[in-house]
């Protein structure tokens, strides 16, 4: 059976869960996690690898490489058709509510004989979850807020969401006394709530938050949450002097903050959200006011937030390999935005305005083709006076606009506009928009077609996902990043954080063959040219540096390199 590496590490994960569930052994859990990690971010099919390199793969041993060639071969696992028999289906939904982990799906399941969300809800409305040992009143309302909430259906914010949260709460925070953690500090592509750390007492906080937000969940001295246009926001309350256990242990990921805790315990320390216990000459619980002087203090360098994902940042750490990830400061552009010409709303006066004002040296106007009709897509002749027109603007503007085209791939694999005009061009974008059904080979020949098209440049959006409206298309990214290395191709970071596109892993596995990427905000209105932060995390989750991103060479070099 042709299974994906990430098929292959999602049925790890089920089965790690369904472990934890059943109260199993948490060694087993974690092999089953980091055996998925490892899987998804393979350069290659696990599909084709044999047992011995299975085996040779750090996070995967023995008995897991064989279940990993079970999975490969036949879509599935005994040891998950097992766990799947004793544990009631229902428990896979309730893992999905808001505040259930495994362990207290676990516990709900064999203390209560709750099996499924239904059960749960009305559990909590007669009372029973606070009988609980270590639960109580406000965690079974909690509870029941959850399961109320995915009864209307299972819900992610996109970080332009979360943006609009934090400005409504920047009115109520003080100015330099919280700092941000959680999903969205580690730059993920959704956020399930906001996590914050203030530093300012919570006499004081906790009643201008009382006024300001929609519902109050829970409000103490140590945390308070909130509701706030309908989404969920965590604050905890420290000191400035204890500031860095908090943000390290807040910020995550949950299975980042699990290999460094058992890492210090390997050294006889324990470390937790308050600090760090056990050091030699040091009696007391010791806090840090910032998060690198605790990875000091565990001898770590610092290590940035977009890695803490438990994807080997640990043990790089540890050897002195991390990468100087990419930063906004190396970004010299946008490789990928609209204009008024197709379905932009800014003429290409404003845009090298607003490029200036960004501080940009170059931006590339990539209007749609006119395959792409409901996009007003332009056709050789309007390129063609598109670039008469930008080439009048660049004699004066300190922002130098390049002439280019987000050209649509058709479904046999050829271009929507010929040759002869992509010649012309300085740089082409060639992306799908339509026959989004296709199989994987067919779309992926699609794609490597565009790949070996001498005047195509940059793959746009690849996978064609719309977060939360739209799965991405079905591609081999593996052979599609191959065909990119081989022919010199950039894959496109798609900045829109309702795209992100390539994604994280998909980008760490284009960069680790050498493939080179793009940043491309995909703005069609003013607002949205501020989204190539969106892309630039993308990019740091992916552990690119500066010579990973086409968006970092100066102008003379990016046009040499596209030419």
């Amino acid at each position: 059976m042709d299974c994906t590496n990430r098929q292959v590490a999602e049925i790890l994960r089920l089965i790690a869960q369904l472990h934890e569930v059943r109260g199993g052994n948490p060694f087993r859990v974690r092999a089953f996690l980091a055996g998925a990690e490892a899987v998804e971010r393979l350069p290659r099919r696990v599909n084709d690898l044999g047992i011995e390199e299975l085996r040779a793969l750090a996070g995967i041993g023995e008995r897991l490489a064989s279940v990993v060639q079970e999975i490969c071969r036949t879509g599935s696992s005994g040891e998950l058709a097992a766990l799947q028999a004793e544990v009631p289906a229902g428990l896979l939904d309730l893992l999905r509510v808001e505040g259930v982990g495994p362990k207290t799906a676990g516990r709900l399941w064999r203390e209560l004989g709750v099996t499924s969300v239904a059960e749960l809800k009305e559990a909590a409305e007669r009372g029973r979850i606070r009988r609980l040992k270590g639960f109580g009143p406000k965690r079974e309302a909690e509870l029941l807020r959850g399961a109320e909430r995915f009864a209307g259906g299972e819900h992610r914010m996109t970080r332009a969401v979360a943006e609009q949260l934090l400005s409504g709460l920047a009115g109520v925070l003080s100015p330099g006394r919280y700092v941000v953690a959680g999903s969205y500090r580690r730059g993920s592509a959704t956020v399930g709530d906001l996590d914050l750390v203030s530093c300012e007492p919570p006499e004081e906080l906790n009643p201008r938050l009382r006024a300001f937000a929609d519902e109050v969940i829970e409000e103490g001295e140590r945390r308070t949450s909130i509701r706030y246009r309908g989404e969920r926001v965590d604050l905890r309350y420290t000191t400035p002097e204890a500031l860095g256990p908090m943000l390290l242990y807040l910020t995550g990921s949950k299975a980042f903050n699990i290999r460094l805790r058992d890492r210090a315990l390997l050294e006889g320390l324990r470390v937790n959200e308050y600090g760090i216990a056990g050091r030699q000459g040091k009696t007391r619980l010791e806090t840090f006011p910032d998060e690198a002087s605790m990875f000091a203090a565990l001898g770590l360098p610092f290590i940035p937030p977009e890695l803490r994902e438990d994807r080997g940042e640990i043990e790089a750490a540890e050897h002195g390999t991390l990468p100087d990830l990419v930063g906004s400061a190396d970004l010299r552009g946008d490789l990928h935005v609209h204009s008024t010409w197709s379905d932009g709303a800014l003429s290409l006066d404003e845009l090298a305005a607003e490029g200036t004002r960004r501080g940009y040296e170059y931006l590339i106007v990539s209007d749609h083709s006119e395959t792409l009709r409901v996009a007003g897509g332009l056709s050789g002749r309007d390129l063609a006076e598109q670039r008469h027109a930008i080439e009048m603007i660049n004699r004066s503007s300190p922002c130098r606009l390049i002439a280019g085209v987000e050209v649509d791939l058709l479904a046999d694999g050829s271009t929507g506009l010929p040759n002869r005009v992509l010649a012309d061009l300085e740089v082409v974008i060639a992306s799908v928009h339509s026959s989004l059904r296709q199989d994987a080979d067919q779309m992926t020949r699609r794609l490597i077609a565009a790949c070996e098209n001498e005047h195509v440049d940059i793959i746009g959006h690849p996978t064609g996902r719309l977060i939360g409206r739209r799965e991405p298309v079905a591609v081999d990214l593996v052979r599609l990043i191959e065909s990119a290395a081989g022919t010199g191709t950039a894959l496109e970071i798609n900045a829109s954080p309702f795209r992100l596109d390539l994604d994280d892993l998909s980008a760490r596995a284009a960069r680790d063959r050498g493939v080179r990427l793009s940043i491309g905000s995909d703005a069609h209105r003013p607002d949205e040219l501020g989204h190539l932060g969106h892309g630039l995390a993308t990019a740091r989750r992916g552990w690119c540096t500066a010579e990973d991103i086409l968006n970092t060479l100066p102008l003379d070099r990016l046009l040499e390199w596209v030419s």
